[in-house]
């Protein structure tokens, strides 16, 4: 096989760079620029690593030797550093494919100095940013012209095997065992400590600190309102009582190696009974008893794409959610664009419909009424819209780079009508999309208005039905100034521009990056939480405004409060308000 030999001068103009951000280990260097050639926003957003386990080494002909020291170096530097862009198995996500038919024709020297140096479509420069050592850097470029390997399977005996029942349902108490208004309870992420804190909306104590995943990505609360069920990007989902005094960890169980989305049954005659949950790794979804935890059905998501029609290995899940309209879920398939309508009703003869979407689906939420599910796919740069009643897409809306909803905001919009509003990763573009086709036909599933945010790397943004204000947070733009803040705009004239709140600055936090992430409402409507993210050896806060005035209202700060980062309201989550 002929071997394609680039001198490293030749490269050189793909380091051109961007200062940047890097994540590792919960904190953030400035001035470090890991990703040239792509926003720091992007960067950020590409994911956490799959943890390797334990992997079976696969020696590829026409591939470099390596020991099998070397091996076990590159596995781990992989799974840390490469999956969450390319996948497991290399086939690309939002990353470029790396498997051996393309790596062996370009090359150990090519794929050194494409490693050390980055190149303008985001590979980062591993090297001359000093995570990668040269000899790291050789025995990467060689790993990567064998087949990759495959981590284990994680079927019903390993999930079966990791489920634990701390307290029984007949034990558990049948009311709220303190005087706690559970409603406004705030089930905030404590990122790198691998914990939940719960706050009481009201007094602003902390009322607990549970032990939970690793990175929690999503709080959610059971319909009733009962039980809030977390779930760690290391695939563990727990399952908190919050009627014990203090609330507790009642149940867990690891439904994989890594995980994001779990949510819970609400459609009438099912609120409470049963819960989902969503895995990168394996790629399948695990449905389960809502009060136990107890697994019943695995359902693996490997298929065809949407538009080449050719089979992915590892479509990972993405955004649950629970259907208001039909016994059902909704979940989005990542890689293969696909949205699948689960109906829960008969769980011996499980039936799934699949729409047909766009790649890379990730996140989104409900517009106003609860009929319309807006998801963005993401490197499709596309917003689909599913009409949870008729079971069907309604439209595929073509959006800016990279849109990034977290649940939305449905805002009434003095001019359009019902809107529904997306920031973006990738730009500083705020989408609004008109979502009444009754009232405003016209402008139904399409881009109305487009605001102008303070810059890219924005993650979410929030209102409330009794706001008059829409909040936009940029906790991945590179400005310290930008990212410290956060911009909020009056819905009743989004002509004015917005304001600017230093949320940082109020914390006084000291030293450190201090990312201001996610506004919450509180259940009245009338406050607005963000967390402020230090590193994990740093003082963070949460920082509570008057929603009317925009004045800060109250600091939250403890040293058990280790890098909050996702907030999430009891009402407001069950009841779908944002």
């Amino acid at each position: 096989m002929k071997k394609t030999v680039i001198h490293w001068t030749k490269l050189l103009p793909m380091a051109a760079v961007l200062t940047g951000l890097s994540l590792s280990g919960g904190a953030i260097a400035k001035d470090k620029t890991d990703h040239p050639g792509v926003t720091p926003g992007e960067m950020a957003y590409k994911g956490a690593p799959v943890p390797a386990g334990e992997l079976k080494r696969v020696v590829s002909p026409g591939a470099p030797d390596m020991t099998q020291a070397e091996y076990e170096v590159a596995t781990k530097l992989f799974f840390e550093r490469c999956a969450g862009c390319h996948g497991v198995l290399r086939k690309g996500a939002t990353g470029k494919p790396l498997t051996p038919d393309i790596t062996q024709e370009r090359g150990t020297e090519f794929l050194k100095v494409l490693i050390n140096y980055g190149s303008p479509g985001g590979m980062p420069n591993w090297g001359t940013s000093g995570d990668f050592t040269e000899e790291q850097i050789d025995i990467m470029a060689r790993f990567l012209q064998h087949e990759p390997p495959q981590p284990p399977e994680w079927g019903m005996k390993e999930i079966k095997d990791s489920w634990k029942v701390y307290v029984p349902v007949d034990k558990r108490p049948t009311k709220a065992q303190h005087k706690y208004d559970i409603d406004n309870i705030m089930a905030v992420t404590l990122r790198d400590s691998g914990e939940v804190a719960l706050i009481d909306g009201d007094s602003k104590d902390i009322i607990a600190v549970l032990k939970t995943g690793y990175a929690v990505h999503i709080s959610r609360p059971s319909d009733s309102g009962r039980y809030v069920y977390t779930i760690g990007r290391d695939a563990k989902v727990d399952l908190i009582d919050l009627y014990m005094n203090p609330p507790k960890v009642v149940a867990e169980i690891k439904i994989g190696l890594e995980a994001r989305s779990v949510e819970t049954s609400k459609y009438k005659g099912y609120e409470d009974k049963i819960a989902i949950a969503g895995a990168y790794w394996p790629p399948q979804y695990v449905l389960m008893d809502g009060p136990t935890l107890e697994p019943k059905k695995i359902v693996s998501t490997r298929g065809m794409t949407v538009d080449t029609q050719e089979y992915h290995p590892e479509p990972r899940v993405a955004a649950i959610v629970a259907s208001h309209k039909h016994p059902e879920f909704i979940v989005n398939v990542k890689e293969t664009g696909k949205i699948l309508l689960v109906n829960y009703s008969n769980m011996d003869a499980l039936n799934v419909t699949t729409l047909e979407a766009a790649r890379y689906l990730h996140d989104g939420g409900w517009d106003s009424t609860h009929r319309y599910f807006l998801t963005a796919a993401n490197k499709s740069n596309k917003v689909a819209v599913v009409d949870a009643q008729e079971r069907k897409i309604e439209a595929l809306i073509d959006v800016t780079k990279i849109p990034h909803p977290g649940r939305g905001a449905n805002v009434n919009d003095p001019k359009y009508g019902p809107v529904w509003v997306t920031s973006a990763l990738g730009n500083e573009n705020i989408t609004f999309i008109g979502t009444d086709p009754k009232g405003h036909k016209k402008h139904a599933w399409k881009v109305v208005r487009t605001l102008k945010a303070q810059g890219g790397g924005s993650l979410f943004v929030k209102t409330h039905p009794k706001s008059k204000n829409l909040w936009v947070d940029n906790p991945l733009h590179p400005d310290a100034k930008v990212s410290q803040s956060v911009a909020v705009y009056d819905i009743n004239n989004f002509e004015g521009g917005y304001e600017v709140l230093p949320i940082a600055k109020w914390a006084d936090v000291g030293e450190g990056p201090a990312r201001v992430v996610q506004p919450e409402y509180n259940k009245a409507g009338d406050e607005v939480w963000f967390s402020v993210w230090n590193g994990k050896d740093q003082t963070s806060a949460i920082v509570v405004v008057d929603d009317k005035t925009r004045k800060l209202k109250k600091v939250i700060k403890d040293k058990r409060l280790v890098t909050p980062t996702g907030k999430f309201n009891v009402y407001n989550t069950r009841k779908d308000v944002y």
